[in-house]
């Protein structure tokens, strides 16, 4: 008989996660916007330097590059299961700067500070996600799993 104690993920879960895309696709969902953004920027680099200066970023094409940079490189890091804790740890960083300079909620009012706070926080949690895709990064699989 098996007591439910909520500390392990119900056999369809597991039977689920452990499905050899899952974890490829879900590396390549944690990372598409910044590789969707630092394409983009990249396609568009008079548009990536506006968005710097629009910032405060200066110079802003030095930001720009470096945001498409971390972006791509950062993403591929991830998506490619190589020097995941530096491609995180870069796109976490870059995040962490995004988050205090575009979503400085404590200087809105009204709407603004609403939205600038939720999106603060989103992006927190996008940290999160990638701290812990350095975690399972680290997590041994067992022999002859490739999945992780």
């Amino acid at each position: 008989m098996t007591v439910l104690s909520g500390r392990r993920n119900p056999v369809w879960v597991r039977a689920l996660l452990s499905q050899w895309w899952v974890a490829a696709l879900m590396r390549l969902a944690l990372v598409s916007a910044y590789l969707i953004g630092g394409v983009n920027k990249a396609l568009h680099f008079g548009s990536a330097i506006a968005e710097q200066a629009h910032f405060g970023l200066h110079p802003p094409a030095l930001w720009a590059a470096l945001a498409i940079m971390v972006e791509v490189g950062g993403s591929l890091c991830i998506v490619l299961r190589r020097f995941v804790w530096m491609g995180a740890g870069g796109l976490g960083m870059l995040t962490a700067v995004a988050m205090l300079v575009a979503n400085d909620f404590w200087n809105q009012t009204g709407t603004a500070h609403f939205m600038a706070l939720n999106s603060f926080f989103e992006h927190l949690g996008l940290i999160a996600a990638l701290v812990l895709a350095t975690m399972l990064g680290d997590a041994q699989p067992a022999a002859g799993d490739s999945r992780i």
